[in-house]
């Protein structure tokens, strides 16, 4: 093995590494928006109308789309 395989072999190890970690990181920042939706489906699900509209409520004001 020449030092140029193992340039290029070190090369691509710490490139993937890097795209593994950057897609954990997107998966990880999604998250709490995926849950939020599995929770409205759920409550769909079960008819829980009540409990979802306070929830939307919730969000909107988290989110700052509330116009007061």
């Amino acid at each position: 093995m020449t030092w140029d395989k193992i340039t290029l072999s070190v090369l691509a190890l710490f490139g993937l590494v890097f795209l593994v970690l950057a897609q954990v990181g997107e998966v990880l920042a999604r998250l709490p928006r995926l849950i939020r939706a599995w929770h409205d489906v759920r409550n769909e699900l079960r008819g829980g109308t009540h409990r979802a509209a306070e929830h939307d409520t919730d969000t909107e004001q988290r989110e700052g789309r509330t116009a007061g």
